[in-house]
């Protein structure tokens, strides 16, 4: 059985976003190798428009000249997963190994991760609401930044409970954190 994983970069006051739109927080070489790790086993990433017209980058990423290893191996990892984009208004797809489906069914996923050898990885704020507002979500990794942003977009919906224990945690020179927690069920 698949495990469900929504992982993201935060404030330190909890935004996956600030309110401008973004962060300044850079992924180095260290952070980025950590990550690669963390999803090289995941075979499904669901995403819902606006995370995959971010994330459609690393479809072409590893093409860059300048692309540093580290970008060129998540690249790959990127490639190597497939793709479920979760929208009722994008026209079509353009990456490899990715379809659209227009709802997203809690019903439908938990099924999903029944039948797999692999985890997935719910990707961006939005969908991921509802993920966990269905309680799908299995694991949350919080990449802690060093800021607080003060609003924008936050990592977990409002009205929502989960009991949590803490799987893993690491700290970057960055001063980045890692914590990793599992859901409690």
């Amino acid at each position: 059985m698949g495990r469900l994983i929504y992982s993201m970069i935060t404030s330190l006051d909890g935004y996956v976003s600030g309110p401008d739109g973004g962060f300044d927080w850079a992924l180095d070489e260290e952070l980025h190798d950590f990550i690669n790790r963390q999803f090289h086993n995941v075979g499904t990433y669901l995403y819902g428009r606006r995370m995959y017209e971010t994330m459609v980058y690393w479809e072409t990423a590893h093409l860059e000249p300048d692309q540093p290893q580290v970008g060129i191996d998540y690249a790959r990892v990127w490639q190597a997963a497939e793709k479920i984009v979760f929208s009722k208004t994008l026209a079509e797809v353009t990456s490899e190994r990715t379809r659209l489906e227009r709802n997203f069914d809690p019903d439908v996923v938990e099924q999903w991760k029944a039948e797999s050898d692999s985890d997935f990885t719910v990707d961006g704020p939005t969908l991921a609401a509802e993920a966990i507002r269905a309680d799908l979500v299995d694991e949350f990794g919080l990449f802690i930044g060093p800021g607080i942003v003060g609003g924008g977009k936050p990592f977990f919906p409002d009205g929502v409970r989960v009991d949590l224990e803490l799987l893993e945690d690491k700290r970057f020179r960055s001063g980045v954190m890692f914590l990793r927690y599992g859901t409690r069920r």
